[in-house]
């Protein structure tokens, strides 16, 4: 595995994650890996985040780069995917591997004994 990217998190973000993280039932490898993201985040107040980085409720255009497929996804709440197909949960594997990356940057992350390889294209 890569070295991880840097990633920015807003304080906003922070704090609804770690609510959500205390009370999950789910996939345990996610949330601890959620958990290791955000014990290596750089946090900053909502109105001070780049524009480039994903944050929740954010579009974000990203490549899997093993299968060439791109997807444009808005990353979400578990309790938010409901309301479309566009969303994706924090605490998919891929929804908390997008996380606080900027534009451009290139991840490993591994999800069920494989390794997803993401770039990040574009948020909005």
């Amino acid at each position: 595995m890569t070295a991880l990217p840097p990633i920015t998190v807003s304080t906003l973000d922070r704090e609804r994650l770690y609510a959500l993280l205390e009370k999950h039932q789910g996939d345990q490898e996610v949330v601890d890996h959620l958990y290791d993201e955000l014990d290596r985040a750089h946090f900053l107040e909502p109105d001070a985040m780049p524009e480039d980085v994903v944050r929740l409720n954010s579009r974000a255009r990203f490549l899997q780069e093993d299968s060439g497929k791109t997807h444009e996804l808005v990353l979400c709440l578990p309790s938010e995917v409901g309301g479309g197909e566009d969303r994706l949960s924090v605490l998919s594997p891929v929804g908390a591997a997008l996380l606080g990356l900027s534009v451009g940057a290139t991840i490993e992350w591994p999800s069920k004994g494989k390794t997803l390889h993401l770039k990040l294209t574009g948020v909005s």
